[in-house]
This record gives C-alpha cells, structure tokens and sequence, in this order.
C-alpha cells in the first residue's frame, strides 16, 4: 500500500507538473496573439492617421517629419515607426562610389566594403561581359546565375556575394573603447545593415544626386550622400529634439556647409513598423513584445482605394 500511494502521488505530480507547464505555454500564447493584434492595430491606426494629415495639414494628426508615436490604448501600448523609403538609398541607381561609402559607414573594412559595392554594381549590370563575379556565383552549391537586371526586391541583396545576414539585417556590436556603457545594453550597441539603407523605392538619381529625406535616413545613409561626419552627428542631435522642418531645412545645410542632396519627406511609399505590448492584469506593461511590419503605398486620386499594402510583414523586429 505504501508503495502503491508513493507511486500515485508521483503520477499526481507529474500531471500537475505538465498542466502548470501548459498552462504557462498557453498563456503566453494568448499573450503574444494580443500583442500581434495591437500591433496591426497600430499599423493600420498610422496608416489611416498619416493619410488624414497630408490630405488635412491644418489639422494634422501626425505632424510632417514625425518618425515615431506611442499609442497608449486600453489593452496596451503601440510604438509606431514611421519610415519612409525616401530616407534610404535607391540600390538600382547608387554609384559604386556612394556605396562603397554606405558600407564604409556601417563599420565595414574597406576591402569588405570595395568587394559589396562592387558587387551589387555587377549585379545590377549587363550580362556582357561576363564578370569574376559570374564565375563566383557558378561554383556555388547550388550555383545559379545573377540576374543582370534591376534588383526587385531588396532581399536579393543577401545573395550577392559578400553580403551576410549580419550585414543586411544589422547586428549588435561590442561599443568602442572609452565610450561609457548603457545601462542593459551590456556594452553592445546597434549597426543597421543595408535593409536599412537601401530600397528598390527610393528617389530616382537626379542631377543633382540622390536626395534623402533628412528626418529619416541612417547617418550611414547621410555619410554615404556627402555628408561630413561632424555634420552628420549635428543633424541627427538635430532631429533627436524635434523633426527638422522645410523653413529649417534650407539655413541647417548652410550652417553646416552641407551641399548634399537632402530633403524633407519623400516619396509615397513608407514603412509602418509597430511594436505592441499588453497590460497585464496589475496595469503595468507585459515584458512580451510582438512587432509587425507593412509597407504601404498611398495612391492618387482615382484608385479602388487611397492605400496599398505592397508587403505584409508578420514577423518583424525592432531596435
């Protein structure tokens, strides 16, 4: 009988063990499927708000330059990250030279940097003359052949060669020496990657250059348009206060004696990336987050509809 009651009461606590545990597992769960619906909420909440204040701008919603807000609703929080793709470098029209800079700036070695921006060139490229580059992607398992024409999407980047998922995506990188650690960031600080830089929506190349917009773009992306360093730091300390507006647009390049090709706003095209969070049932914010992406398209007069989603990102990841 002992050992019989023994033996029970180890059945007894291992179910309870295995409901506690799934229990936990569905919990979570749920609490990540609400954070996702926050988050879409939140992408479509930005997408109707950004189209009210341009066809409204004396009574805008959200002001021109904007580039982050915070909804504070019942079940939880939304961080929104508006990014238009006119703050990134259009990687079909780039010069070899803007982004060997691009790369440069992103914390790459300059035979690294010669080798990508070089790359992506060919890629892009004619077929004749065959390339090294050719021969490269011919002795890969499986091989295939690049395709000589316009990049369609900015995920072909990851095939040409010399580029990594570190590089495209971004990475976290130990911090320079001397430079005082951030609390929680355990000495590591963020590097973009080229999906934060280039686009195949960008601006088309101009006489005058490729323009960006100067509320948005990367600081690699503003190095790699001419931008000094020193003049880099100032725009970004710039915009951290407050989006930089058309009136100041003109006297900032000046004061800086910056002749690149910037600008304010951009194209139709933009990026809605939203990070939810739910309360929990004591108020405060859950630690599980869920981020979720769309790239929209607003469309003129005479569409079936003001807004196209061109890509849907259900998966998505924020810094």
């Amino acid at each position: 009988m002992l050992w019989l009651s023994a033996a029970l009461a180890a059945i007894g606590f291992t179910i309870a063990s295995t409901v506690r545990g799934e229990t936990e597992r569905t919990a979570t769960a749920l609490d990540e499927l609400r954070a996702y619906y926050l988050a879409v909420a939140g992408v479509e909440r930005g997408s109707m708000e950004l189209l009210w204040s341009v066809n409204n701008p004396s009574a805008h919603i959200l002001p021109p330059g904007l580039t982050s807000v915070v909804y504070h609703l019942q079940t939880g929080d939304v961080r929104l990250e508006i990014l238009p793709e006119a703050g990134k470098m259009n990687v079909n029209t780039a010069s070899v030279e803007q982004l060997f800079r691009l790369c440069a700036a992103l914390g790459l070695d300059p035979a690294r940097a010669q080798e990508i921006s070089a790359a992506i060139v060919d890629w892009r490229k004619p077929f004749y003359p065959a390339s090294p580059f050719d021969l490269y992607y011919s002795s890969q398992v499986p091989s295939f052949r690049a395709p000589h024409a316009s990049f369609r999407e900015i995920e072909e980047l990851l095939q040409v060669k010399g580029i990594t998922p570190d590089i495209f995506y971004g990475t976290y990188q130990p911090q320079a020496e001397g430079t005082p650690i951030q609390p929680g960031v355990a000495g590591l600080v963020w590097r973009p990657g080229l999906a934060d830089c280039l686009t195949v929506y960008g601006p088309a190349q101009s006489m005058f250059g490729t323009p960006v917009d100067i509320n948005t773009a990367q600081p690699a992306v503003l190095a790699a348009v001419g931008v000094p360093p020193q003049a880099v730091a100032a725009i970004v300390q710039q915009r951290q206060l407050a989006p930089i507006t058309d009136q100041q647009l003109g006297a900032l390049l000046a004061s800086l004696g910056v002749q690149a090709p910037l600008r304010i706003g951009g194209n139709s095209i933009v990026t809605m990336r939203a990070t939810g969070q739910i309360k929990r049932d004591d108020g405060k914010l859950s630690d599980l987050k869920r981020t979720v992406a769309a790239q929209v398209k607003y469309m003129p007069p005479g569409y079936d509809g003001p807004v196209h989603i061109l890509r849907w990102y259900d998966t998505a990841w924020s810094n």
